[in-house]
């Protein structure tokens, strides 16, 4: 091959590799979970199929266990464009819209059909609401319902007064208030420390929660009481699903779709298999009394009558709808 062909050669590889860079989209997606935990193994898996469905053209960085940013700070991040997708839990951000925090009433809904029923009258206002803040719903799934963890055994709400009690969201902490608990503000990422050094003596929260922190290592009790369950969702910044061109756009809803389809097949699996878990590593594990489940009911039933006076027509339309 003489130069001068050589030379057009090379222009031409160059030319190719660096329209290949051009079309290739790099993200950031941060989460507040370990990589062990099933939301963020699910976000592996929604990260693979995007590259997969794309043919490369848009590579998600997942950054777990709140590495790049902690869980309140991820929802501006994205809508701020710091990052262009992240995972939140929707009931952290309820003092900017109540409905953020449907899911999250003590025992409004409580089973996973009653989940499912809930998110499909709820998603098409999530929907408006992020569009309005510059952002996109990619897709949702649901925590394992919450239930009690404790140091001490609980037969009733008598026995949480003046427990140091770990609060993730504003619905746990006013369950705090209600209960007469000391609420003690604690991230995912922090839950091992707040419980090796005695800040945490209880809480609500999943059984996937409840092995992720090895709460089985400091808390001797598990009531399934099965209050609620909360929702986490994954969020991607609209300017930057915009600037990507149709193909990778499909590629990215197929990839969400199924993501949220596996993930809610997840959490069902998760709930049973987290319960043998917390079991299998000496936890007393059982249903709450009939005193205890009356008294946490009547918590949710003033937490449903606060959150409808804070959520006016809409929040009332959506539990109507609920109800019916």
């Amino acid at each position: 091959m003489n130069r001068r062909r050589f030379a057009v050669v090379l222009a031409a590889g160059l030319l190719t590799a660096s329209a290949a860079i051009q079309a290739q989209t790099r993200w950031d997606l941060p989460t507040a979970y370990p990589a062990t935990n099933f939301h963020t193994v699910n976000l592996t898996q929604f990260v693979a199929d995007v590259d997969r469905l794309s043919g490369g053209k848009l590579k998600i960085a997942l950054h777990p266990n709140a590495s790049l940013f902690k869980a309140p700070e991820i929802k501006r991040a994205v809508q701020g464009g710091q990052a262009q997708a992240g995972e939140i839990l929707l009931t952290n951000f309820s003092n900017e819209w109540q409905i953020y925090a449907a899911d999250a009433l003590p025992f409004l809904a409580d089973s996973y059909d009653e989940a499912t029923k809930l998110y499909r009258l709820q998603k098409p206002l999530l929907d408006k609401k992020l569009g309005e803040q510059g952002m996109m719903l990619l897709y949702s799934v649901p925590w394992p319902p919450q239930g009690l963890y404790s140091k001490k055994p609980i037969n009733s709400v008598a026995d949480l007064r003046g427990i140091k009690w770990r609060a993730y969201s504003p619905s746990t902490a006013r369950i705090a208030d209600l209960i007469g608990a000391q609420a003690v503000t604690v991230q995912a990422a922090e839950f091992q420390q707040a419980l090796a050094t005695g800040v945490v003596e209880s809480t609500m929260t999943s059984g996937a929660t409840g092995v992720d922190s090895k709460l089985f290592e400091h808390l001797k009790f598990y009531y399934d009481v099965q209050a609620w369950i909360p929702k986490n969702a994954v969020l991607v910044n609209r300017k930057a699903f915009d600037a990507l061109d149709k193909p990778t756009q499909d590629a990215l809803m197929k990839a969400a779709a199924d993501a949220e389809a596996r993930g809610w097949t997840d959490s069902r699996r998760v709930n049973t298999s987290t319960m043998e878990t917390l079991r299998a590593n000496g936890m007393t594990v059982v249903p709450p009394s009939p005193q205890l489940k009356a008294d946490l009911k009547r918590v949710g039933d003033t937490m449903l009558k606060e959150w409808l006076e804070k959520a006016g027509a809409e929040g009332k339309t959506l539990v109507d709808a609920y109800l019916k």
